[in-house]
């Protein structure tokens, strides 16, 4: 969470990370070969991103998510993680992810993922 310096009581942008699950036919194929014998494979959930109206346009949702992946990155070598998984709220949102990396699922062109590889590389 990070809160304006001016007014602590005021949240600018936060983010929750949590672990779940994908199932394996949701991903690209070349992807899924890659994957295992595993019908699934867990991701760290980034949810609830969320940046205040106030701050828009001000590149305070880049720094959130990298924050989030770095996180994220850190967390997997503890815990497995193939991916960080994000539902978008819209399309305009899913761009965004997009800009940064993210792959849409099959299934779903508002759910995205971004491989932990990928993540290393950044």
């Amino acid at each position: 969470m990070l809160v304006s310096k001016d007014n602590p009581q005021k949240v600018l942008a936060y983010y929750s990370l949590s672990s779940r699950e994908l199932r394996l036919d949701q991903l690209p194929e070349e992807i899924r070969k890659k994957s295992g014998r595993y019908n699934s494979v867990g991701v760290t959930l980034l949810g609830r991103m969320a940046v205040d109206s106030s701050q828009s346009g001000q590149g305070l949702g880049e720094l959130v998510l990298m924050d989030a992946l770095k996180r994220s990155l850190r967390a997997a070598q503890e815990v497995a993680s193939f991916a960080v998984f994000v539902e978008a709220k819209d399309e305009d949102w899913a761009a965004f992810y997009e800009r940064y990396g993210f792959i849409r699922l099959l299934d779903d062109k508002l759910k995205l993922f971004l491989p932990m590889k990928t993540i290393e590389q950044l």
